[in-house]
């Protein structure tokens, strides 16, 4: 036996299964919390298409992620996607019922669509639990 030989053959793949396993690892290495971050500097400067891609892969990392859904929501109603928006401000309620953006931002879409109703039941939600401006919107646009 040759020294050094297989030793070497042996060093050639346990570096190849590394290489493989870090970059993996590297692909994975963003947390939702990146993405989310990501989605919401790319809704401020008003890039929504790409704010919807990163909170796309923040939900696929974690799905029960409130914050994302509402965020994509967000985005989606500055695209005019405004049942897109509900479905989403919907998911982020089920998630947490206590999300109160979520109900004043979901009130907001509503009244884009005409739904008066609705957006007034969001906004006395909102209110409830401490939404300051939507207490306002009762009191000025529901009867």
């Amino acid at each position: 036996m040759q020294l050094g030989q297989p030793l070497l053959l042996g060093s050639t793949t346990a570096l190849a299964t590394a290489a493989v396993v870090f970059s993996t690892q590297a692909v994975h290495a963003q947390s939702a919390e990146d993405f989310l971050d990501a989605g919401v500097e790319k809704g401020e400067s008003g890039d929504f298409q790409e704010a919807i891609a990163d909170f796309n892969k923040a939900l696929i990392i974690d799905a029960q992620s409130a914050s994302a859904y509402y965020y994509r929501g967000s985005a989606k109603v500055a695209l005019g996607d405004h049942q897109g928006a509900i479905a989403d401000f919907n998911k982020a309620l089920a998630i947490n019922p206590q999300y109160a953006d979520a109900y004043r931002t979901r009130g907001i879409t509503k009244e884009l669509i005409d739904d008066l109703t609705g957006a007034c039941a969001d906004w006395r939600k909102a209110s409830s639990l401490g939404v300051q401006d939507a207490a306002g919107w009762v009191k000025d646009q529901c009867q």
